[in-house]
């Protein structure tokens, strides 16, 4: 895997994360707002009353948003480097490239599905994240231990928590993380995912409410979902023309012979 073809992999974490606001916005403005010592103040309020505060509640802040995307992105790639080895113990199975051909018509039907997802136009993926829910009952009572959120340590860790609650989107690419075969690979395909994301969470946690806002205005997430939608029609349209299609390495998602072995 190459870092070209990783590059689609971040443009629908940056996409996607028109989703993500909704989703993870909640959390990153409470962690903005979290019970911390009075003379601390969150992000945002730092950026509105500028000269109310000083530089050490700035980075306060600050460091309490990153630790908390740093732990989520860390569950990311853990969920990836999970897929990726059960695709690599499955290599011993008959039939392999067959599951794999599968396998690749699937991961771009998903971004099609994330795409519309991304755009209002079809809600399917949400039946995903509500079966997803199994999981995420199990670990969201860990997060009460962790309150009040005053320090990175325990931001960190409701980040990693956070990182596995049910989203569509994330299911689209831990596809993809399957289909590279191997758990590292799997493991680096989410972590870049999740870099994707990275830019639009820290922000949230500046503007907060403001680009929450904007992010969520149609023409937006029209757009975002047009891209994401594209996407997954090329590797489709790669597919049926028998996978020949070599300029399309850069911008599809899955190779067709990830996690192929010679």
């Amino acid at each position: 895997m190459t870092g070209l073809s990783l590059l689609p992999i971040f443009m629908i974490g940056l996409l996607g994360s028109v989703h993500c606001v909704g989703m993870c916005g909640g959390i990153v403005g409470a962690i903005s707002v979290a019970a911390v010592p009075a003379s601390k103040f969150p992000v945002a309020v730092i950026v509105a009353g500028a000269g109310t505060t000083t530089a050490a509640s700035a980075l306060d802040g600050t460091l309490r948003v990153a630790s908390y995307n740093v732990g989520r992105i860390g569950s990311y790639a853990i969920a990836g480097a999970m897929a990726g080895g059960i695709a690599s113990g499955a290599r011993t199975l008959a039939g392999v490239s067959v599951m794999q051909v599968g396998g690749y018509w699937l991961a771009n039907l998903m971004l099609v599905a994330l795409g519309l997802y991304l755009m209002g136009a079809w809600r399917g993926l949400a039946q995903l994240e509500a079966a997803g829910q199994t999981i995420w009952r199990r670990l969201q009572p860990l997060t009460g231990y962790l309150l009040p959120l005053d320090s990175p340590l325990k931001m960190l860790a409701v980040g990693g928590l956070w990182g596995w609650l049910p989203c569509g989107m994330v299911y689209s690419v831990l596809l993809t993380a399957m289909l590279t075969g191997s758990a590292l690979s799997g493991a680096t395909v989410m972590l870049v995912f999740g870099l994707g994301t990275l830019p639009t969470l820290l922000a949230m946690g500046v503007l907060g409410a403001q680009l929450r806002t904007w992010m969520q205005r149609r023409p937006v997430r029209l757009m975002s979902g047009l891209i994401v939608l594209s996407f997954g029609l090329l590797g489709l349209m790669r597919a049926t023309n028998g996978l020949p299609m070599h300029w399309l390495d850069a911008v599809c998602v899955t190779s067709p012979t990830a996690g192929v072995q010679p």
